[in-house]
């Protein structure tokens, strides 16, 4: 009981399907504003479109001239005989909308909107924006810009810029939100012979932004690497998304303009966007695999290099070298950068020693000395290679005397066609001397530099990208909640909205923790100074007091905080300070105290905490905490809901991890339970979006225990706007519900999870070759289905983009589990359509769950938003075409291959 027209795991680029074709590939284009007028940008946009070779028809847009350039000119795009794909407004921005609403009139599918004048002069310029926005919405009509260069197709011919010259075609899609840097860069390319696949100028981001063109990209076959110049991210969660997608199948390089205050300052004022922090922007290029760089150079060389060589495993570089210096040289830079020269092994140490002169180095970098022949290197690197812990290699030739660098060049081609598993660099250094040689390894597509430093800084790049890819579709999963008790949080959110309090207290913050399974330190409410004795007594003494309060939010600054109390007249003492310090702050300041254990310091205080950023919601801190923690700022970022993986990327980017791990006697804290917490801790983030602000601070950890010390919460005001959702949506838990099967069995639909990967390779094992090929429409080999890169595709989806439901089922004897039947539902981007397919284990068809997994697809894609799914089905599937007509859906012959479905969705059958 199977169906689709492609496996969205299979065939992850979906070539057929590209809604920006109106942009990149147009028959007919008409230029709204072109004119003859002499250096103008309507000339220059017009000469640049007839004079690239892209095929198309151009039609210029004047209603006071009858030709311009010696073509008809039309007075407005209505009145163009043809259908228009695409429009190009070069006009004042007060006549923009009129343009707008007249393309809409004509059938034009993408308008790139070139004039500036918009949002970034102010209020009014915003205001006009948004009503172009609507209009272009509510007419389907796509835009690119305002304020921006246009954009560049080379291999398709397409220049629809007022760039002076054309971008050479190549292989690199390249995406920037300034048109003064695009034409930089496209003068530096033509120098450097670089090719694009595409060449955007994406300007102010009125409606198509980032993960549109990602997304475009990471389906056109032309492009192999996507490079970015950014200075706002725009819509985080579409970034988010598209590029998570795309980075695994395609390297997505960003170099972010905006790092220093003043440079941010400069980049919003010249695009009209709030800008977010920026390490905040580095905690989300992590998440979703996308690698940021510095410089222009890096932007381009990390372009080449990922998509001619194998990524790294690890972050060890084994260096060959005929110089001892420029080998210090790219290991100063190596370490540096978060690099590891390669331990030899005995084995390679033994090897080396066998064919080296004996003054070679005997350890890496392996210098085999100034009179190295081609065949010493070839062996050099031959050896090197083969070691186990090596992850990547650098050569480097320095012209000496006896040296032949071309004849070095063509042998170290012949080697490294044995060589595939592991990235290869090549620096060879000098000018004309070493100029052929170099030309050779290019022609090879083995990747050269001019300096062994700068090739080591590529080699950590390398390894950095490697190392976010390999956590990349480790989407985490919200656990079922149903054991926090929530009426209690509810009611403590409640009271506090009713007294129009923001700030809970210690008391109501921790237990919100102990919910979540976050461990605190028993923690008890006195009012009087007589209470306080009782608790203590009770708790056992040395006892800490800290201040109670609704209103005072750090109580160490105000003396609110007394430690290590021995006995009842320090109690009582200690209360009365208290209460005695918050006088000044007015008679709600002070509601009592509470009453904690002394615990033992030994161990390291952590802070742990949360607070909102304007374009990526509530962001994860993690670090050093204690009264020092703003001296000391040693602290991660990363985006919630997090997993194990994640956590433990959150810590390693800290300093005081490698104290958690054990140092100076110390035994390790036990670093799993550790992960645990954090993964809590991001769950409760995401299920109370009301909480703004939370700062666990001490969290003290030890090889004993993990326990939080102090805690803080606060709300947002019921009077302030919706918080920002969080950028990485979680796990869909509204979706899971049980249903019982026509044999009685009870199973579980539920959205995929990361963790179900052995159960679909499970699945996998005993499927019939007619589910199989009704599935893919083709026969596929079980080795191929189960593979992990394949079906890291399946189980790590990204919920924004996919909605996969499984059918599981538990066996009240084994308690095993198993998945019988999978249906997934993938929207089309762009559109409010999706695509739909299914596949029911051979054993369990006949049981109803086919249409019952339909159906659920069906209310998911409502709960959506979504407009229409559709999907494919093989002529001789009955089964499959039986269920979609018995549940509305409309059968249409497309041709002798498939047959189409596509529904509206219908009125609700029950909710899921």
């Amino acid at each position: 009981m199977l169906m689709n027209l492609v496996d969205p795991a299979h065939d992850i680029l979906r070539y057929d399907y590209t809604p920006l074709q109106p942009f990149f590939t147009p028959q007919r284009v008409a230029v709204i504003g072109a004119t003859e007028k002499p250096g103008s940008v309507g000339r220059t946009l017009l000469w640049n479109l007839i004079s690239s070779p892209f095929g198309g028809t151009v039609f210029p847009i004047n209603p006071k001239r009858p030709s311009i350039l010696g073509i008809k000119a039309y007075t407005d795009i209505v009145s163009v005989p043809e259908p228009v794909d695409l429009a190009i407004i070069a006009i004042p921005a007060p006549l923009v909308l009129s343009a707008v609403q007249q393309c809409i009139q004509a059938g034009v599918k993408g308008a790139i909107i070139i004039s500036a004048g918009f949002k970034e002069i102010g209020e009014s310029g915003q205001q006009l924006e948004q009503d172009i926005l609507q209009t272009a919405r509510q007419g389907h009509l796509r835009i690119i810009g305002p304020n921006c260069l246009g954009l560049m197709c080379p291999p398709y011919g397409l220049n629809a810029t007022f760039a002076h010259t054309m971008a050479r075609p190549g292989n690199v899609g390249f995406l920037s939100q300034s048109g003064a840097l695009c034409t930089s860069i496209l003068d530096w390319s033509l120098r450097e012979h670089v090719g694009f696949s595409a060449f955007v100028s994406i300007g102010s981001m009125l409606d198509i932004s980032w993960g549109d063109l990602i997304y475009h990209l990471g389906d056109d076959p032309q492009t192999h690497s996507i490079v970015i110049y950014m200075e706002s991210i725009g819509d985080a969660r579409s970034f988010l998304s598209a590029a998570r997608e795309v980075a695994l199948s395609k390297p997505i390089i960003v170099i972010k303009g905006g790092r220093t205050q003043e440079a941010a300052q400069a980049a919003a004022s010249h695009t009209g966007a709030l800008m977010g922090s920026d390490d905040v922007l580095d905690a989300a290029f992590r998440r979703c695999g996308v690698l940021r760089v510095n410089t222009i150079d890096e932007l381009f060389n990390m372009a080449e290099v990922l998509a001619k060589q194998p990524r790294p495993q690890g972050n060890r570089l084994t260096i060959v070298t005929n110089a001892g210096g420029p080998g210090v040289l790219a290991t100063d830079t190596l370490i540096r950068g978060g690099g590891h020269l390669t331990p030899l092994a005995p084995e390679t140490h033994q090897a080396l020693e066998s064919c080296l002169p004996s003054a070679w180095s005997h350890h890496n970098p392996i210098d085999i000395l100034g009179d190295a022949t081609p065949e010493r290197y070839a062996q050099a690197l031959k050896i090197a290679a083969q070691d186990p812990g090596s992850d990547g290699l650098l050569v480097i030739l320095t012209p000496q005397a006896m040296t032949d660098p071309e004849r070095t060049a063509q042998t170290l081609i012949q080697t490294a066609q044995g060589i595939s598993h592991k990235p290869l660099l090549a620096s060879w250094m000098g000018g004309e001397g070493v100029a052929e040689g170099e030309a050779l390894l290019n022609q090879a597509g083995l990747f050269t530099l001019p300096y062994p430093d700068t090739a080591a800084q590529v080699f950590n790049l390398m390894s950095q990208y490697s190392y976010r890819l390999r956590a990349l579709y480790e989407t985490p999963v919200i656990k079922d909640s149903e054991h926090l008790e929530r009426r209690q949080m509810e009611q403590i959110l409640a009271a506090a909205t009713a007294c129009d309090r923001t700030l809970l207290s210690e008391w109501e913050s921790k237990q919100f923790l102990q919910a979540y399974g976050i461990p605190t330190v028993p923690t008890h409410f006195a009012q009087t100074s007589e209470q306080a004795v009782e608790y203590a007594q009770y708790i056992g003494y040395p006892v800490v007091l800290k201040l109670h309060s609704h209103t005072i939010t750090h109580k160490t600054d105000v003396g609110g905080v007394h430690l290590n109390l021995q006995n009842p007249t320090a109690v009582q003492a200690a209360f009365a300070t208290i209460q005695h310090n918050v006088q000044p702050f007015g008679d709600q300041a002070f509601l009592g105290v509470t009453v904690q254990p002394m615990l033992d310091q030994d161990g390291y205080e952590l802070i742990l905490g949360s607070s909102p950023d304007p374009q990526f919601g509530p962001v994860i801190l993690f670090g050093l905490g204690g009264q020092l923690v703003e001296v000391f700022q040693d602290r991660a970022l990363g985006l919630p809901p997090l997993n194990s993986t994640l956590a433990r990327r959150l810590m390693e980017q800290t300093q005081i991890y490698q104290a958690l791990q054990g140092v100076r006697g110390h035994q390790s804290v036990d670093l799993a339970q550790l992960e645990q917490l954090l993964v809590r801790f991001s769950h409760l983030i995401v299920e109370y979006p009301q909480i703004k602000e939370i700062d666990i601070n001490p969290l003290l950890v030890s090889e004993q225990q993990i326990v939080a010390l102090d805690a803080r919460v606060i709300l947002y005001p019921h009077t302030e706007k919706q918080p920002v959702r969080t950028a990485i949506r979680p796990y869909p838990s509204q979706y899971v519900y049980p249903w019982t099967m026509g044999n009685g069995w009870p199973v579980t639909i539920r959205p995929i999870r990361p963790e179900d990967e052995p159960l679909i390779v499970q699945f996998h094992q005993n499927l019939s070759e007619e589910s199989v090929y009704f599935r893919y429409f083709h026969l596929m080999k079980l080795q191929t289905r189960v593979a992990h890169d394949r079906l890291m595709r399946i189980c790590f989806v990204d919920y924004d983009r996919e909605i996969a439901l499984v059918a599981e089922y538990e066996d009240p004897q084994t308690r095993d589990h198993q998945i019988l039947g999978v249906a997934r539902l993938s929207k089309l981007y762009g559109t409010q359509t999706a695509e739909f397919g299914m596949l029911v284990h051979d054993h369990y068809q006949g049981q109803g769950l086919g249409t019952e997994l339909l159906t659920s697809l069906i209310q998911v894609g409502r709960a959506e938003g979504l407009s229409a799914i559709k999907a494919d089905i093989l002529p001789e599937n009955r089964a499959m075409q039986h269920i979609c007509k018995k549940l509305g859906f409309q059968l249409q012959r497309q041709s002798d291959a498939v047959e189409a479905i596509y529904t509206t969705l219908p009125a609700p059958i029950r909710a899921v």
